[in-house]
């Protein structure tokens, strides 16, 4: 989202505790963004400097604190704003699900069409595709509401505008907008956090693959397993441990949790691969 002080576009915004308002880390800062509760900031930050004893012994150690606590009420919830991004994005990845089935059909000889794929299979699997992408962001966002951070979904200029294009071309890119946080977290909180997201999608995967075992119609039987091998890929790629995208993250707070999540994912995204 966009600083309200310089307009400038960040991946991770500041909340101002005291006026509610998102800024860069340039402008995070009350006396930055000439945030309208300027008095209150100042009286409180005086109250809340503190020193906080903790004897050990004959120890004369002791702690400071200093600022604004994390949020100790560790709820999960959701705001118009966010209301607002995650609407345009559904609307977009479900697009993508129409297209996928159109674009093949056409340029494969009728593919779905010849396997009994109406209108109804279609809008199915566009809501699911839907369904799988925004669940995995979901879960980022329920894992750190829980550990006291703010998270919420943001549309992202260039991801809605490449997801936007990919409704009318082969291209294949979905990725409308992301979960962002803020807020002090350790490396293991970032970890879980970005668990979250790849697991969840691995647990899609295995519902549909056993959803397709089940059925005895031919055009869910293929529908099933296309959200089982979607949901598959997503969770390898986002465990590639590279830049932004949640493998990094998970690799550099535990190896041994990287190392069988991607394993897991990349058998399963094979294996999908080859049903499909």
């Amino acid at each position: 989202m966009n600083c309200q002080k310089c307009g400038q576009e960040t991946l991770m915004p500041f909340q101002c505790p005291y006026c509610g308002g998102q800024f860069c880390s340039q402008h995070r800062l009350p006396e930055n963004h000439s945030c309208p509760q300027i008095g209150l900031a100042h009286a409180q930050r005086q109250e809340t400097v503190a020193e906080v004893f903790a004897p050990k012994k004959n120890s004369y150690e002791f702690s400071i604190s200093f600022g604004q606590p994390r949020n100790v009420k560790r709820h999960v919830y959701m705001s118009i704003t966010e209301l607002k991004h995650l609407i345009p994005a559904a609307l977009l990845i479900i697009g993508i699900g129409f297209s996928i089935v159109f674009y093949n059909n056409f340029f494969s000889d009728n593919y779905f069409a010849n396997l009994g794929w109406g209108w109804t299979e279609m809008s199915v699997f566009a809501v699911l595709l839907m369904t799988s992408f925004l669940i995995h962001e979901m879960a980022h966002k329920v894992i750190a509401q829980r550990n006291g951070l703010w998270a919420e979904f943001r549309l992202t200029t260039w991801g809605a505008v490449i997801t936007l294009i990919s409704v009318f071309t082969p291209l294949r890119l979905i990725s409308p907008g992301a979960v962002m946080i803020a807020g002090p977290a350790r490396r293991e909180e970032i970890g879980r956090i970005s668990i979250a997201g790849p697991a969840i999608n691995l647990a899609i995967s295995l519902v549909s693959l056993t959803a397709a075992s089940l059925t005895l119609s031919l055009p869910y039987y293929v529908l099933f397993l296309w959200i089982a091998s979607f949901n598959a890929f997503i969770a390898v790629f986002n465990l590639i441990p590279f830049g932004i995208l949640d493998g990094f993250k998970i690799f550099s707070w535990n190896k041994t949790v990287w190392a069988v999540a991607f394993a897991a994912s990349a058998a399963l995204t094979i294996y999908t691969y080859f049903l499909v």
